[in-house]
């Protein structure tokens, strides 16, 4: 039975596993403040926050805190300022790298997201409104969101975003989410309403795309020409399939690698190169750099019959 006397003793580990984990974060992410040049003689001031993931100077920070930088600075909790210069920025999936130069900057342990359990508890550092080092604390509140990103013509759906009721405000975007043990399991992106903030999760996923924007400066998309949503397989389809859903194409861009592939609105993409198709989240994760200019297999159903047709990718461009 609970006794009222374990009330102090909870909120004291609690107390206790909050600060242990602000103590670790707190060295190792940094204010960012961003200029951005408008025109002749106009220049506009922003902020936000970043997170050091290597000791030689590299920070991973949100893609819209950099958005058009002239130039920066990054501010660390021991006082030390110093220059950013944006190495990569994919607005695509809302991640930047930065680089000041420093060095034995202290790094923070990488998580995986997705291990993430409902209700675990979370804490958030960064510099809401301007307030440098800020310590939130609170719980995974669901997992498996998603939030629209764009860049030029183009928008993707960033997947498997945490939720939480840690407390984020503007200026936290780049700001690091951690679980109990101190790993970075998230980078703070947006506030999604009262009580509620978003975090692109660090999982094998974006740590490829953080190890291609050190690369390459950017991130190398596949793109094929083609909108659709899930669509339930008949019976006989979902047996054959071994899963209940596929993508049913409902646009086709003209001139596009899926037009030259022959692929057409109503057609129901079952696999492609060799994996399941059940929505567009799993098309979207195989267009990777490495199909870029690449045959694939796809399998289809078209007026109800299965055929195979073969689409190469091209390089998705702004």
């Amino acid at each position: 039975m609970f006794q009222p006397t374990a009330e102090p003793q909870a909120l004291d580990a609690y107390s206790t596993v909050v600060t242990g984990v602000a103590d670790r974060l707190i060295p190792s992410v940094a204010s960012l403040r961003v200029r951005r040049q408008f025109g002749p003689g106009r220049t506009a001031e922003g902020t936000g926050s970043a997170v050091v993931i290597s000791p030689d100077g590299y920070l991973l920070t949100s893609a819209h805190v950099v958005a058009d930088a002239s130039a920066g600075t990054a501010e660390f909790a021991d006082g030390t300022n110093a220059p950013l210069e944006v190495v990569g920025r994919d607005p695509l999936s809302d991640l930047a790298v930065v680089r000041v130069p420093e060095s034995g900057l202290d790094t923070l342990d990488l998580g995986n997201a997705d291990r993430l359990r409902v209700g675990q508890l979370v804490v958030a550092v960064g510099s809401p409104n301007g307030l440098a080092h800020s310590v939130t604390a609170g719980v995974v509140s669901a997992l498996g969101r998603s939030f629209a990103t764009r860049s030029g013509e183009h928008s993707r759906m960033v997947e498997n975003v945490i939720q939480t009721d840690a407390a984020l405000n503007p200026g936290n975007s780049g700001g690091a989410l951690a679980d109990a043990s101190a790993r970075l399991v998230g980078v703070n992106t947006a506030v999604a309403g009262v009580g509620l903030g978003l975090a692109v999760p660090i999982n094998p996923t974006t740590l490829h795309i953080v190890s291609e924007l050190i690369r390459e400066g950017r991130v190398r998309r596949a793109y094929l020409g083609l909108a659709g949503g899930p669509r339930r397989l008949t019976p006989g389809a979902a047996r054959t399939e071994g899963h209940d859903w596929g993508l049913e194409i409902v646009e086709v861009v003209g001139q596009s690698p899926a037009a030259s592939a022959g692929l057409r609105p109503r057609d129901v993409l079952l696999e492609m190169d060799g994996i399941a198709i059940q929505g567009p989240g799993d098309l979207q994760r195989l267009m990777t750099g490495e199909r870029i200019g690449r045959p694939l297999p796809a399998r289809i159903l078209r007026d109800g019959r299965e055929t195979t047709v073969t689409v190469t990718p091209a390089e998705l461009k702004d």
